[in-house]
């Protein structure tokens, strides 16, 4: 592996982490959101992350046969942004402006304690990459210094 190609996938994870953190920080931002432009509460949303291949067929003989990574780059990327659909808390609120006929207000599906989490192990990865990519700078610099 050489010293850029160890920087990229460093960077990758770096950039792929920032948007999970950023996705992380909409959704507590939007916890008692009930209503939106489509209309409705929050959907929360999440990141999914696959890694960055040569080849484009990779990720499904990957999960047909894990034993074949050869080509494989390293790194990280964002596949897509989903939205979870499942069904937020129903409060009765008859004085709410978003109560239904019933009275009933539908809010986000949003946990604070799982999207808390979230951000620990968001900010945790971040971390591991930026000291990855810290350390590779430290065995470069080595590798001058023994030069000299």
């Amino acid at each position: 592996m050489s010293f850029w190609q160890a920087l990229r996938i460093g960077s990758s994870g770096l950039t792929a982490q920032r948007l999970r953190l950023d996705l992380i920080s909409n959704n507590i931002a939007n916890a008692q959101t009930t209503r939106t432009e489509k209309g409705g509460a929050y959907q929360r949303q999440e990141a999914v992350f696959m890694p960055e291949t040569n080849n484009p067929v990779l990720p499904q003989a990957v999960a047909a046969r894990r034993a074949d990574l050869g080509s494989l780059q390293g790194g990280v990327r964002v596949a897509e942004i989903t939205t979870d659909a499942g069904a937020g808390p129903r409060v009765y609120d008859p004085t709410h402006p978003d109560a239904d006929a019933q009275g009933y207000v539908n809010y986000p599906n949003v946990d604070i304690v799982v999207e808390m989490t979230n951000m620990l192990s968001a900010t945790r990865s971040y971390e591991a990459n930026l000291s990855s990519i810290e350390a590779v700078k430290r065995m470069a610099l080595k590798a001058l210094e023994i030069g000299r």
